[in-house]
């Protein structure tokens, strides 16, 4: 598994040309899910309908259409025989997942067991925000909006460190650096926090950052 952690999608050409790298082959070449379920954590059944639309232009394989593009609806997974979805996943080049709650997001993905099958995977995970948190540890209580059935903030923790998305975003005014460090100082984890032009590549436990022009942080433990 391949993971592209972004805060608001294909923003500029760093994070086109590190997505392009990942796949190692043209976007319009690739099998693509879209999975809106995040959205549905935060209420945002309109933001769930602009995804899945392509209406946001900063996520390539909706915008352009791949070689197949589907909607995998993570949610609905758990009430369906594996067989009927698992061999879907597998056959993906891209799991494109919207921004949203994570913890919602990370509930679902569990129950069904896509949670446990990501690491047997050779697609690239696309997030956008809540779509990246997922991958994270913990999201720390700031961003808990949905409340998991055992209480927590814990997502799946596929990636060693906590991601804080929107950094300094002008239409995010609770978003700055200062608070940033205060959601930080409630983790025991590692944590970037990084703005709309910037992604987080990870690959094997390998990271890079892509920025272009854009700016981020590493918080340290």
């Amino acid at each position: 598994m391949k993971l592209l952690l972004t805060s608001a999608g294909i923003k500029n050409p760093s994070i086109d040309a590190a997505l392009l790298d990942l796949l190692g082959k043209p976007v319009e070449d690739c099998d693509a899910l879209c999975i809106p379920t995040a959205a549905y954590g935060h209420n945002s059944f309109a933001g769930a309908r602009r995804f899945v639309t392509g209406a946001n232009p900063n996520i390539p394989p909706v915008r352009l259409g791949g070689q197949s593009l589907a909607l995998l609806e993570v949610s609905a997974l758990a009430t369906l025989d594996r067989e009927s979805w698992v061999p879907v996943v597998e056959a993906a080049d891209v799991l494109l997942a919207n921004g949203g709650d994570a913890l919602y997001l990370a509930h679902h993905m569990r129950a069904c067991g896509l949670a446990d099958l990501l690491p047997s995977l050779d697609a690239v995970w696309v997030g956008l925000s809540g779509g990246s948190m997922v991958m994270s540890p913990r999201i720390g209580e700031d961003f808990k909006t949905w409340e998991p059935p055992g209480g927590g903030d814990a997502a799946l923790g596929i990636v060693d460190f906590a991601i804080f998305p929107h950094l300094d975003h002008p239409d995010l005014p609770e978003n700055t650096m200062a608070d940033a460090e205060k959601w930080f100082a409630g983790l025991d984890v590692p944590a970037y926090a990084i703005d709309d032009d910037t992604a987080i590549v990870w690959v094997d436990g390998e990271v890079e950052v892509v920025s272009g022009t854009g700016h981020w942080k590493l918080f340290e433990r």
